[in-house]
């Protein structure tokens, strides 16, 4: 006959009896099939399989191990442990279980034990619900005295803190307002102060500006004159100048090409006598030579060689002698050339000689050697410029100076000048030269 493979819903009810001997139904369903894949199995199957026997004595075994409260409680667990055990003795027989359900646990007659256990859970939760409701009033009438009481309370609490806080208040206020008039009498004070402070300095500041503006005047007036002389200056020194390259046409050069031309003449004149001394020397050294090679070297030869020789020099000497009587007869007539020239000068700036003088100082640029040594003198140097006033009566001067321009009566005030005058004098000597000056000077009081 043919087996039917299908899964197969097994439903029943299990008497069981927990670990404390209590009796209990589980009404449970089990959906079991065979596996496909297993022929041994599936024959063995056919051959001992029982719809319910194996499910049913492993859920008693079960059960008997366990509380009935942890039955009751734990009935994941239960279903789980069943599904287990009873699948671990299906495999012997090739079957699967594929699903397993767990119905509610159900008194055997005679045993209500969860009847019995639902009333006690109704119960308590009468009981836990009457004395809440009698908590609640207990807690509600305390809670009312307590409100009333904290309400009397605050509300003395607070007309305290309402008076103490208006006595505050007033303090405060009356503090305030003596505070705002001390401020008031301070800020009162204090713009009196800064306006005569303001009147002062305005009236030091105008003081200032008037002998700036005075000094400025004269410094405008004296740079006028200055700029006046030095233009009169460079005036007087473009018509030296333009004088001087007329002079230099019409007298120094003609003189200097005079000279020259007398040098040239000179060296040529002295080559040419070198030349013709050199020539008789050697013709007198040949024939000396000669007569030397015929004589035989005698007597007579040798003389005339040595006056040869003499003579040569002689000639050298008379050339040698020409040639500086040519220089100097050139030099000459350059310093006559430039005494004519100075004589000329003189005669146009009607003898003045300080004149003549600044005119060849410029001439000969001695003026821009004397420029060029003094910078590179000060090269690098800082120099420090102090400048000091210890007049008693700054307006009535016209100039910058300390000493200068002051009115003294007499000996004393100007004495009195001098001694103010001392110690930043000495200062200033001290950081321009870095001389200290001398221990009884430098003692002063200033």
């Amino acid at each position: 006959n043919p087996f039917v493979l299908t899964p197969v819903n097994y439903k029943f009810d299990v008497q069981a009896m927990s670990a404390e001997k209590l009796p209990f139904k589980l009404p449970a369903v089990f959906t079991i099939g065979r596996r496909a894949d297993d022929p041994e199995a599936l024959i063995k199957y056919a051959r001992l399989v029982h719809s319910q026997g194996i499910i049913e004595g492993e859920t008693r075994v079960l059960a008997a191990s366990m509380t009935m409260e942890e039955i009751f409680k734990g009935t994941k667990e239960f279903k789980t442990e069943v599904f287990g055990k009873v699948q671990l003795e299906l495999d012997e027989f090739g079957l699967r279980i594929y699903n397993a359900n767990v119905k509610q646990l159900v008194d055997i007659p005679g045993h209500e034990y969860f009847s019995f256990l639902g009333k006690k859970v109704q119960q308590e939760a009468a009981n836990a619900a009457k004395v809440a409701v009698a908590e609640a009033k207990y807690k509600g009438n305390v809670g009312e005295k307590e409100r009333k009481g904290l309400t009397l309370q605050n509300a003395a609490k607070v007309d305290a803190d309402t008076k103490v806080l208006s006595l505050k208040q007033q303090q405060i206020a009356r503090q305030q307002e003596l505070q705002t008039d001390a401020e008031t009498k301070v800020f009162e004070n204090t713009r009196k102060a800064e306006t005569a402070m303001a009147d002062a300095e305005l009236a030091k500041k105008s003081a200032i500006w008037s002998q700036e503006a005075e000094v400025a005047n004269i410094q405008s007036v004296n740079a006028a004159k200055m700029k006046e002389a030095e233009l009169q200056r460079e005036l007087q020194i473009r018509y030296a100048e333009t004088e001087t390259e007329r002079l230099r046409a019409s007298e120094v050069v003609p003189a200097t090409i005079k000279y020259e031309k007398s040098i040239q003449d000179a060296k040529s004149q002295v080559v040419q006598r070198k030349q013709a001394a050199e020539a008789t020397l050697f013709e007198n050294q040949r024939q000396s030579d000669a007569i030397t090679y015929q004589a035989e070297r005698t007597p007579e030869a040798r003389k005339q060689a040595a006056d040869a020789e003499a003579y040569a020099i002689v000639k050298a000497a008379d050339a040698k002698l020409y040639e500086t009587q040519k220089q100097a007869e050139g030099l000459m007539a350059m310093a006559e050339a430039k005494a004519a020239m100075v004589d000329m000068l003189l005669n146009e700036l009607k003898g003045d000689y300080r004149s003549l003088h600044d005119f060849l100082l410029l001439d000969l640029g001695i003026y821009q050697d004397m420029a060029r040594i003094n910078a590179e003198a000060i090269k690098g140097l800082s120099p420090k410029i102090n400048i000091w006033d210890t007049s008693s009566n700054p307006h009535s001067a016209g100039v910058d100076n300390g000493m200068a321009g002051l009115s003294c009566n007499n000996a004393l005030e100007q004495l009195s000048h001098i001694y103010k005058a001392l110690p930043p004098l000495l200062n200033t000597v001290q950081e321009q030269t870095g001389i200290t000056p001398s221990p009884f000077i430098a003692s002063l009081p200033p």
